[in-house]
């Protein structure tokens, strides 16, 4: 209950500085409209007995206090005298109100169920998800034909740093104006939607597939060809395909990497060929960005770990039996430009499973990234704790660019890790908040590493804190 006070303190600064921000004042405005609906049940919760609360209601107050923070670091953007630079040393623009708003629907409907309380069917109209998927576009239309309308009062008001400020212009314009990839259904694609680069030259090969570059509606895509494919018929694939997809709309987030759908080619012909079509990130995998040595400042790392937090929350907080990716490490995120970091690895596994050959590849997997529990016993439950520490040891990547335990035996790791609590050094200039939420990840004890919501929480205050 020591939130309580804090919490409401917080809301009433939210309120305050929406009143004065200069842009985005929808999306703005919105998010104080859901603090206040929130607002309300916490004050509900004040006039209650201590007892009457469970521990689940505790926890969310802990975890809305910091979502609070990070909505209020999220406003101030805005009603910064040079929001316009932030915005464009900022890893994306309006996905992070996607991420707050997010939090605060979570926040919502824990406390709801656990209060009971009789506003609570007027207050649900605020966050019913059709409804604010509704309002959050429409919001994001308006704010942006604003904010264009302000970048152009702001160059021309600015004429002494013109061509500065037409490059600036020019890149929050075609930040606005590029089509949204979660708004693109997953679906069966048809072979002349599909356009390949040509000479067709793989960019990636592997056993059982070659990788091209093309492009679909618009928006650059890996096309996966599978070299062998399994005798499966077309029938069972799309059987798959569509049951999946089901599941994979759960899974719509910025930060993890899009599906597209598949593609038959030759559909009616005795051998049909079997695409799946995909997102394209430039860079390639997040070990194969580190490994090139490329000079990062910490505030670019920084918002690399956060969009990787997002990712990894986002599957978190899925359905039951999808909660966890299981393989966590730092081939499974993938990089785009700008440094743009999403979470792969488990995307329509059950499609390309009917698709693809079983590999004769022995697993040898280190055991870098296993958390000391699972190291001393082979039969502890894999866990959303388990994979904070896997995701600990990701960050400790992006920090120090290095790989995790090098040249170290599976042997030397078991003991350091499991039996004498090591943990990697971070660099010497690492900001010390970012350090603190790496090192707490890779907690010794379970109990002490960040959910994921709490740690994009936190993270997002890092990043405005290093931006500034």
């Amino acid at each position: 209950m020591d939130f309580i006070e804090p919490i409401l303190s917080i809301a009433s600064q939210i309120y305050s500085l929406v009143e004065n921000v200069k842009a985005n004042k929808k999306r703005c405005g919105r998010v104080s409209d859901r603090v206040k609906a929130l607002e309300d049940l916490v004050k509900s919760i004040k006039g209650r007995d201590k007892a009457e609360n469970s521990p689940d209601v505790e926890k969310v107050l802990t975890e809305l206090y910091i979502t609070l923070q990070s909505a209020k670091e999220l406003v101030e953007k805005y009603g910064s005298a040079n929001w316009v630079k932030r915005i464009l040393k900022s890893s994306s623009h309006g996905e992070e109100f996607d991420g707050v708003n997010d939090r605060l629907n979570d926040a919502y409907q824990v406390l709801s169920i656990s209060l009971q309380v009789e506003q609570g069917n007027v207050l649900y109209s605020v966050f019913e998800q059709t409804s604010r998927q509704t309002e959050d576009e429409k919001d994001r239309k308006e704010d942006e034909e604003e904010l264009k309308k302000l970048v152009m009062e702001y160059m021309k008001a600015q004429e002494e740093t013109m061509e500065s400020l037409r490059n600036d212009v020019k890149q929050i314009m075609e930040m606005m104006n590029k089509p949204s990839i979660t708004k693109e259904d997953i679906r069966m694609i048809k072979p002349d939607e599909l356009k390949y680069d040509y000479p067709k030259k793989p960019f990636m090969t592997t056993s059982t597939s070659v990788v091209y570059k093309g492009q679909y509606r618009g928006f650059t895509v890996a096309i996966k060809r599978y070299t062998e494919p399994m005798n499966t018929s077309l029938r069972e694939l799309k059987s798959v395909f569509d049951k999946e997809v089901q599941t994979m709309k759960r899974f719509e987030s910025p930060n993890i990497l899009r599906m597209f759908g598949i593609c038959v080619q030759d559909e009616d012909g005795p051998s049909p060929q079997f695409l799946i079509i995909m997102e394209y990130c430039s860079k390639g995998s997040l070990r194969q960005v580190l490994d090139t040595g490329s000079k990062l400042s910490w505030t670019t790392k920084a918002r690399m770990c956060l969009d990787a937090a997002q990712g990894l929350y986002r599957l978190h907080q899925t359905e039951e039996k999808t909660k966890v990716h299981g393989c966590i490490d730092s081939s499974k995120f993938l990089v785009a430009d700008g440094f743009r970091v999403k979470l792969g690895g488990f995307e329509l596994a059950k499609t390309e499973t009917s698709l693809k050959k079983p590999s004769k590849d022995k697993d040898s997997r280190s055991l870098c990234y296993s958390c000391p529990q699972t190291l001393s016993d082979i039969n502890h439950k894999y866990s959303k704790e388990c994979e904070m520490y896997s995701f600990g040891i990701v960050l400790w990547e992006i920090a120090t660019h290095e790989r995790p335990f090098k040249d170290w035996s599976n042997k030397d790791i078991y003991q350091k890790v499991s039996k004498e609590k090591f943990m990697e050094d971070l660099p010497g200039d690492c900001p010390e908040a970012l350090g603190d939420l790496i090192n707490a990840c890779r907690a010794y004890d379970s109990f002490h590493r960040p959910s994921a919501g709490v740690l994009v929480d936190k993270l997002h205050c890092v990043v405005a804190q290093l931006e500034q």
